[in-house]
């Protein structure tokens, strides 16, 4: 069975080899390479440029694993498992993903049960559900979206351990010295 449709030759055609089909069985041509015009705009990135390294698990899919690695991740459908990438990841609405989740950019506008750690930026919109804890450096709440846990946002770990020290007896006044 083909993978390609076969091409339909047209009894106009009197080549036996239409110069328009790809040939595998000789060498190809040697070929002078044109220099390609570059766009005005080339210092700004093409939406489909960064789409390309996106995984996308689709709406009607129901995977359990684990998801490492590099690139970005949009989940429609349904994940049990942690997921760890050097990237973004987008839970689109509808979706449902349960674990825990470290990744660059976390944007949820469907139902996340699973705390959030080290990310850089979170957006919860307004059809989002969040069931855990967020740690990030940003976030974003939408009027309407859902969210149940603790979030912890804004704070350099260094600074925010050395501000608020306890002076010994349970009690601190947020500059580390006693009251």
């Amino acid at each position: 069975m083909a993978l390609w449709k076969e091409p339909v030759k047209s009894p106009s055609s009197s080549l036996p080899n239409p110069p328009d089909i790809a040939r595998f069985d000789t060498p190809d041509p040697v070929e002078t390479p044109v220099p390609a015009r570059v766009p005005a705009k080339a210092a700004e990135p093409a939406p489909a440029a960064r789409s390309a390294s996106e995984s996308l698990i689709a709406p009607d899919l129901v995977i359990e694993g684990k998801i490492e690695g590099a690139g970005h991740v949009r989940i429609a459908g349904r994940f049990k498992g942690d997921v760890s990438v050097r990237g973004d990841l987008t839970i689109e609405h509808g979706a449902k993903v349960n674990g825990s989740v470290r990744a660059e950019r976390v944007t949820i506008a469907g139902e996340l049960t699973g705390n959030i750690e080290n990310a850089s930026h979170v957006e919860l919109l307004q059809t989002g559900a969040l069931t855990g804890d967020v740690k990030s450096a940003t976030f974003s709440v939408a009027k309407g979206s859902k969210m149940r846990g603790q979030a912890e946002f804004g704070w350099d770990d260094n600074k925010g351990s050395d501000s608020h020290k306890s002076n010994g007896n349970g009690h601190s006044n947020g500059n580390g010295q006693k009251q």
